[in-house]
């Protein structure tokens, strides 16, 4: 892939339009995996390089689906070889209508109460994110809020969640529309996913409570 060419393309977000499971999973293996393979190990191999422990990457299968095709994918990168969804982790993913890169707390980790007790502790440390970033409480939903937009009263709705809600979760992180996207050749999209894992590693620290 040269570097005047774009990383993204228009079909790999047209293909969450395809009709069928198997249709869909051929074109998701076809044209997106290998990018998530990619992408999962250079910022895997940057995680681990911090110190702090060897982070693994993990390119979503979509295993257990026997009818419903997958509506997003993305690759995780987690300090387990095991698995990532227990654990907080980053993910770099696509819905049909954008690309995300986020810090994912997701329902099946176990310390969510004590998480959510240290991001309150340090709320200004996500107040404080760039303007374009965001927040979700639900990774099944493409929409998410901007932290601004949210202020601390909205941030405060979401961490109270966390710690009473089971199915609750916590994401931070950006999003970019499939149009910037597919303008951006391959050093250029590395380049964005470098500086916003940069700028999350921190929140992801807090979350860890590795501070």
């Amino acid at each position: 892939m040269t570097s005047t060419n774009s990383f993204w393309k228009n079909e790999d977000f047209t293909l969450f339009t395809i009709d069928g499971l198997d249709n869909r999973m051929q074109a998701l293996q076809t044209n997106v995996q290998p990018k998530f393979k990619q992408l999962g190990r250079i910022f895997s191999d940057k995680l681990s390089a911090r110190g702090s422990g060897e982070f693994f990457p993990h390119v979503a299968k979509h295993a257990r689906r026997t009818v419903n095709p997958p509506t997003d994918s993305w690759v995780a990168m987690a300090p387990s070889k095991r698995g990532y969804k227990a654990l907080p982790h980053f993910q770099i993913g696509l819905w049909k209508t954008h690309l995300f890169i986020i810090v994912a707390v997701i329902y099946e980790n176990p310390d969510k109460k004590g998480i959510a007790e240290r991001l309150e502790n340090n709320q200004k440390r996500l107040l404080t994110l760039p303007s374009s970033y965001v927040l979700s409480g639900d990774h099944m939903k493409p929409d998410a809020n901007s932290i601004q937009n949210l202020g601390e009263a909205g941030l405060n709705k979401l961490l109270t969640r966390l710690q009473t809600v089971k199915k609750a979760e916590f994401l931070v992180g950006r999003h970019l529309s499939k149009e910037d996207a597919i303008k951006m050749t391959e050093q250029q999209f590395l380049q964005f996913t470098e500086e916003t894992i940069d700028q999350l590693l921190p929140i992801y620290d807090i979350i860890t409570n590795n501070y």
